[in-house]
This record gives structure tokens, sequence and C-alpha cells, in this order.
């Protein structure tokens, strides 16, 4: 006997309003989510919970159906050296999403599990059914409202449907990047406007440290809602901040914030973190995108207790012919 069944995660902005789901059929399936979260996240999360809700029938092999292929690499691939390694990677830097890989390690223990990488929004019925799903729970986050959970797995304790909104069963890890924004509650407002504003709350939460507060703002940038308002946006900038594009072409921060983009069908992922000065951090990591991946590279100083990007560079892995895209959206 084989279970077969879809995974997948959405979130509005990424980060922003984040939900995920499992899909076997019409009638067994299961979704839920966090006001705030990551894609990758969402991903994570969606394969957990099937490899729990499925422990009932560990003696079957579960085949997953997954478009992310950040999920299904950190499972198959990188998981066993991060355990070795104290569950940091090859650098010394802490894996992100640890406890979601925690628990999915420990949910596969004894399990015969098989990851099918499957390409998302390419007509593949179960990936759409659980793309479809996620993105509602997402949705209705966004709009402050309980999402349609779904009835779980046929055999199960605990479905779906009758978690509670908050449970632990859509709580983000406690100790996921962000978490920090339930720690916002009651922190000082400051002059910046309400997008900044919460970026910032969330990255200076109590505890946080200086790549905590760089990955933050760094995603903020990349989401939609920074992007649709540059004003907000150009908080998080320096004065004299200038981009180097996957194009070559050097930019100022007008010309950036003058064309300022959403970067549709971008994952970001594997974010390193490195202080070279005091006061100064490198942040690298990947955007996955349609023609391919990009390694980019951010440049933060703090200046008078902010931190602020100074500068950004993006290098393409696919042909120097292909369109290029910048941190404009370009």
């Amino acid at each position: 006997m084989s279970i077969t069944a879809a995974a997948d995660g959405s979130a509005l902005g990424n980060p922003g309003p984040a939900g995920w789901a499992w899909y076997i059929d019409e009638d067994t399936w299961r979704a839920g989510g966090w006001p705030h979260g990551t894609n990758n996240m969402g991903e994570l999360k969606a394969v957990l919970d099937l490899l729990e809700a499925t422990a009932v029938d560990a003696d079957q092999h579960l085949h997953i159906l997954c478009d992310s292929q950040y999920v299904i690499n950190s499972v198959t691939k990188w998981m066993p050296g991060w355990k070795r390694k104290g569950w940091r990677k090859k650098d010394g830097k802490p894996v992100m999403n640890v406890e979601l890989l925690k628990d999915i390690d420990r949910a596969l223990a004894g399990r015969s599990v098989e990851f099918e990488w499957v390409k998302g929004h390419s007509g593949h019925a179960m990936n759409e059914a659980a793309d479809v799903r996620a993105n509602a729970a997402a949705t209705a986050f966004s709009k402050q409202q309980d999402p349609q959970v779904g009835p779980g797995y046929r055999g199960s304790e605990g479905v779906a449907s009758e978690t509670a909104p908050g449970a632990s069963s859509t709580a983000a890890p406690a100790d996921d990047l962000f978490s920090l924004f339930d720690q916002a509650e009651g922190e000082p407002a400051s002059s910046c406007s309400t997008a900044v504003e919460e970026t910032v709350l969330v990255a200076d939460g109590p505890g946080a440290s200086d790549f905590e507060q760089v990955a933050v703002r760094e995603q903020a940038l990349l989401g939609d809602r920074l992007r649709a308002d540059p004003p907000s946006a150009a908080e998080l900038l320096h004065p004299a901040f200038t981009e180097v594009g996957t194009s070559g072409r050097r930019y100022d921060r007008d010309e950036i914030l003058a064309h300022l983009a959403p970067l549709e069908g971008v994952e970001a992922e594997e974010f390193v973190a490195d202080e070279i000065a005091p006061g100064v951090v490198l942040l690298q990591y990947t955007t996955h995108e349609r023609r391919g991946a990009v390694h980019r590279s951010s440049l933060w100083v703090r200046e008078n207790d902010r931190w602020l990007l100074r500068h950004h560079q993006g290098t393409a892995t696919f042909g120097a012919d292909d369109a290029h895209r910048d941190l404009r959206g370009r």
C-alpha cells in the first residue's frame, strides 16, 4: 500500500500572512497557517503535518509531491550534515527554520517516505489543489479570518477541524525568525511609516541578534508590501545606497526607488550573515526565479541605532542573454 499526497506553502509578500496545505483527495486534506511567515515555513509545515497525520498508517509508503526544491534538498540532502554539526551549516551559521526541520526529522523515523519534485503552477492537479488551499489559508490570515482547515486524514486523531485557530498546529516555531512578530506587542512606536514600523519592531524584538535584525529587513524589502510603498522602502535604504544588478548595471538610491516593483515568483533561501566589522553585516542568500537562481549579497550598516542597506548586488546563474532582474523587480 502507498499514500500519495501533495504538500505546498504560500506566503503573501514572503514574508507575510502565510499558509500551508497537503492534499490527498477532496475528502482528505488539511490546511493552516500563521499571521506572519515565509514560503519556506509553509512548505516545511505542510510536510510535517502530513507526516504526523499519516502516522496512523506508518507501515504504508508515503509519496510526497512537492514543488519546493528547498524542502526536498533540506530533508533528503542537507539535514544529515546539519544534524552532525548541531544543526549548523558548513559555515557554522544556524540553520533557518530549525524547529520545523527537527520535527520533520523526528516524524520521518521508521517511515518509508519518498519525495518527488513537481513544477509549481504547471497544471499538476494535486499540486494545484494543495496550492489553492495554502493560498486560501494565507489569504484568510491576511484578512484576520479563520482559515478553512479541511477534514484531515481519515483515522488520525486531532483532525484539523478540531484545532482552534492559534493552537500549536498553526503556531509559528518558537525559535523561528518570524516568531518575533509576536514580540512586537507593547513596544514603543517609532517615527517610521506603518510598514517599516512593523518591520523594525519585529527585527528589534527582545533578544534579536544582528543577523535577525538584518534578515527581517532584507526580507521585508523583498515583500510586496514595502515594494508597493517606495517611501516606506526608502526608510531602510542608506542615503548613499547603490546596487549592481544582475545585468551589471549600477543604480543609485533614487533610481531604485523610482522603479521599485514586485518580485513575482521569487523565493529566497539559505540566508548567511557575517559581521565584517562592528556595525557592518554582510548578508548573502539565493533567490530562485523563473530563469534560474540568483546569488545575492547585501551590505547593511548600523547608523544611529538603525540598520540601513548600503549596497546590494545580484549575480545571476542563468545566461547573459536572459532578461535580468535586480532589486527593482526588473
